[in-house]
Parts: C-alpha cells; structure tokens; sequence
C-alpha cells in the first residue's frame, strides 16, 4: 500500500480508506496505484472475506479525479485500466462494502457504483459531474440495471447531484446513516456477511450480478449451475449439523 491507501484488517475484514482528506481523496496517481494494490491483496489473502472501502475525514468519500494532474499530464483517453474498477479491470469474488462519507462526484461515483453494497453518511452527495468538465463517463453503463433509466438520463446530461435521501430513493444506496454510525453500521454489516458460508456468499454475489445481464431462464439454468457445487459441499453439510448440535458453524469454504 501507498499513504494514498490505507489497508486496516480487523479479523476477517479489511477497511481501505482512501487517504488524501486535505484534496477530498481526489483520485492521483498514488490513490489509482494503491487502490488496484489493495483490491488484489484482499482477493488474494483467503482469511479475508469482506472489504469496506471509505474515504479518510468527514468532507468526502472521493471526490473524483484530481484535475490538476490531468491537466499537467494532458490526459486523453484513459485506458481500460487507468482506474480500478471491480467488475472490469479488477476481479473480486468476495463482497465489497462502500461507506460513503461524504462527496461522491464522478470517480467517487463510480468506487460507489462498484461496490456490491453502498451505505452513506446524512451528508453525502453524489454527482456525476463529468459533462460539466468535458469528460466521459463510460463506466456508468450498468447503472441502467441499478437506477432507473429516466434518473440516469437527468444525472449524466445535467451533471447535478443528488443528496444521500434521493439516492436512497431511487435505490443507489442501502441505507443512509448518521456521520458517526457509518463506519460502524458498514462493519457490522461486513462482520454479518463473514459469518456467512464463503461458497455460499461467492455464489449469490455472481448470482446478483448474472442475473442482471441475462433474461429470465438463462439466469435460472445459469443459477442452478452456480450453486450445485455450493449444495454439494462440505459446508452444506456443516449448517444443518451446526443447528442441529445448537453450535455456530465452521466453514471451510469447500
């Protein structure tokens, strides 16, 4: 990790906090660099089996990319993997929590949008600011399956925020906590979550996600491939033993 990227493990769960409170955590190239870094370690280290990824002080989650490097750097076109981005240019199995602290504008939108779960402070807002600067934003295509395409229409053409209420309205957000219960709420969550059977969990995270890009009984005939190694496992096994026994299980993710 960089000073950009904090990787804070608590037992089974990592807290990265995006770490430049002075420039909103605008993305630089140190934050771009540490964020794939800490993103592969987590997929990579099997004793972690959730991540929550925040943004250090009280004022923003990210607020985008910092535009005073892309202005010296003159930058053009960004390529696929100039930004990590689960679900295109980083590969997670296992979930993501985003606690939102603040400003979420384009970038920050996006390291939102990414995450399997998003929660936000009262004072969070979120934008996608980019025709306001002359940028693109080809990244928000699969907010068509998470907002409706009216919403989506008005937030990309206008560039106007909305407060963390309306994106809990329109079912951007999970739930929107008060500044202090956060980070807590989103590591009680995570905790909930790893306390769950791994294969199980692995399994509904793609089930989610396949379903979205599928009609209706190719998501079925996919699904049921999906989960009969989950039903032939160990662990299904494990759960029913546990309750009958009245003991907590003992996953062994196999």
């Amino acid at each position: 990790m960089t000073d950009a990227i904090l990787f804070d493990v608590q037992d089974d769960i990592v807290i990265i906090t995006i770490n430049r409170p002075d420039k909103l955590n605008s993305i630089n190239k140190d934050v771009r660099e540490g964020l794939r870094a800490a993103l592969e370690r987590f997929e990579a280290t099997p004793e972690l089996k959730v991540a929550i990824l925040t943004g250090a002080g009280e004022k923003a989650f990210c607020a985008g990319m910092d535009l005073k490097e892309a202005a010296d750097s003159m930058l053009g076109v960004p390529a696929r993997d100039f930004i990590p981005v689960v679900g295109d240019s980083v590969t997670l199995t296992k979930p993501i929590i985003a606690a939102v602290n603040g400003f979420a504008f384009a970038g920050g939108w996006l390291f939102a949008q990414m995450c399997d779960i998003c929660l936000a402070s009262d004072n969070a807002v979120f934008g996608i600011t980019e025709a306001k600067v002359g940028r693109g934003m080809p990244w928000a295509a699969p907010l068509g399956n998470m907002i409706p395409p009216r919403v989506m229409m008005e937030l990309l053409l206008t560039g106007d925020s909305l407060s963390a209420q309306r994106a809990l309205e329109i079912g951007f957000v999970n739930k929107v906590l008060p500044q202090a219960e956060l980070l807590p709420e989103a590591i009680s969550m995570a905790k909930k979550i790893a306390g769950n059977a791994p294969l199980t969990v692995k399994a509904a995270k793609e089930l989610v996600y396949l379903s979205s890009e599928m009609g209706r009984s190719a998501a079925l005939r996919a699904a049921y491939h999906l989960f009969e190694p989950v039903y032939k496992s160990e662990d299904a096994l494990e759960g029913p033993l546990s309750f009958r026994e009245k003991r907590p299980p003992k996953w062994q993710g196999k």
